[in-house]
């Protein structure tokens, strides 16, 4: 029997022992789904704090609760630092972070580290999925050779899929299970495999002809979401201008049953997807000598935003005769959406660190983030500050980066001598200005 053929005996019996590459926000909900399924899960991290939380029960993202763990961990899961015990997994799903670099070019450091972590220790009868957002073409040009030069034959006795993450953290109508899963394979006998293996944990499955179509597809959800983004952000500077409430036209616009789509502006852009995702496609499609002027600008709005914010504060304080330099700013909300803890890329961050730059006295409030996160470029030593009127009434400023529904806006509304409100959360008046 060839290695493939006991890889498929192992998915189809059970037998199959899964592991997870990162233990992050994508990483850790699908180690929890394979356990909850009844596979055996080995979780593998660099990080020895994040792998001794798990082994003993405890949780580091706010949504998987320690009870999570704690049943995953009785079912079998385990998380470790030694990359050696690579070789005791039939299947290999890298979910690792892509980000950019200072120029904006893609960083697949992530990647190539956990892989060079993983081939000494690779063998037959292996599956091999990725499941980072890169650019089209990764999983052939930078995965398939260095499996290939173990001496293992991609389709005969080795699997190779990328299958990308679609995780929504804080989407209560969405988990793991429920969100189809697109797969590509190398090779039709790949393909084949990967679905099987994913099938175990996931409702859905929506296989496409190749690697690069899946890594494409992925993109393109996030490129829609970018570009749909940059023009609702571009329309709110521009009817701010003339005095119109964005938030006002586009509920009047929503109300069309066809052809319209409601997007809603922000402080920027957040997560690790969208904000970064459009530069991958970027950067690969100059090989073909193709420019995509349009993604671009949709990228260099998004990235403005925190800037026109500051801007707005600055225009708002001014007209209560200060500065933002000297003045007391709480920002209302860390995390880069409503609900959730993750502050991966989270524009509030970006305005925290331009506003301290021009000298404010800076703050912020988050119930879902007790501490400043580590971050690879932004360094504060802060923690969240209670939101109550004592609090509210010593900052000039506060502005509302994160509408969290934890929040009490209408103690907010009473006690804060300036609101600027980035989300449209709030009414307008002399003191809550919309930004």
């Amino acid at each position: 029997m060839s290695g493939l053929d006991t890889l498929r005996e192992r998915i189809a019996t059970d037998e199959a022992i899964i592991g997870i590459y990162g233990l992050g926000y994508v990483g850790l909900p699908l180690a929890l789904r394979f356990a909850e399924v009844g596979l055996k899960v080995i979780g593998f991290d660099i990080d020895p704090v994040k792998v001794d939380k798990l082994n003993n029960g405890q949780s580091y993202i706010e949504r998987l609760t320690p009870d999570l763990i704690q049943t995953a961990v009785h079912q079998g899961f385990e998380a470790t630092t030694d990359f050696a015990r690579s070789r005791e997994a039939d299947a290999l799903i890298i979910c690792v972070p892509t980000p950019l670099d200072t120029h904006r070019q893609p960083d697949l450091s992530f990647i190539t580290s956990t892989l060079e972590a993983m081939l000494p220790h690779l063998r037959s009868g292996q599956l091999m999925s990725l499941e980072s957002t890169t650019w089209p073409g990764t999983t052939e040009e930078v995965l398939l050779p260095r499996v290939q030069e173990q001496g293992l034959k991609v389709g005969e006795d080795f699997a190779l899929v990328f299958s990308p993450e679609r995780e929504d953290p804080g989407n209560p109508h969405f988990s793991t299970r429920d969100i189809p899963k697109v797969i590509g394979g190398i090779t039709p006998t790949c393909l084949e495999l990967g679905k099987a293996l994913y099938e175990k944990a996931i409702t859905r499955m929506v296989p496409v002809s190749s690697t690069r179509a899946a890594e494409m597809t992925k993109l393109l959800e996030n490129i829609h979401r970018s570009v749909n983004i940059g023009l609702v952000n571009e329309m709110k500077i521009v009817a701010d201008k003339m005095g119109i409430d964005i938030h006002e036209v586009i509920d009047a616009a929503a109300t069309k049953p066809f052809g319209f789509v409601p997007y809603k502006p922000g402080p920027g852009l957040g997560g690790h997807c969208i904000p970064i995702d459009p530069f991958y496609l970027t950067w690969k499609a100059k090989e073909y000598g193709i420019n995509t002027r349009f993604i671009e600008l949709a990228g260099e709005i998004n990235h403005y935003m925190p800037h026109w914010v500051v801007q707005k504060i600055a225009d708002a304080l001014n007209d209560q005769g200060k500065a933002i330099k000297g003045s007391r700013i709480l920002i209302l909300g860390l995390a880069y959406k409503k609900n959730i803890d993750d502050t991966r890329e989270s524009p509030a961050v970006e305005i925290l660190d331009l506003l301290q730059a021009k000298g404010a006295e800076v703050a912020y409030s988050d119930p879902h983030v007790p501490v400043f996160p580590r971050k690879r470029h932004y360094h504060f030593d802060l923690q969240s500050v209670p939101l109550n009127a004592e609090t509210l009434a010593s900052y000039d400023c506060a502005v509302l980066a994160t509408d969290h529904d934890r929040f009490d806006y209408e103690l907010l509304q009473r006690h804060a001598r300036l609101i600027v409100d980035t989300r449209g959360r709030l009414p307008r008046n002399t003191r809550i200005v919309s930004a």
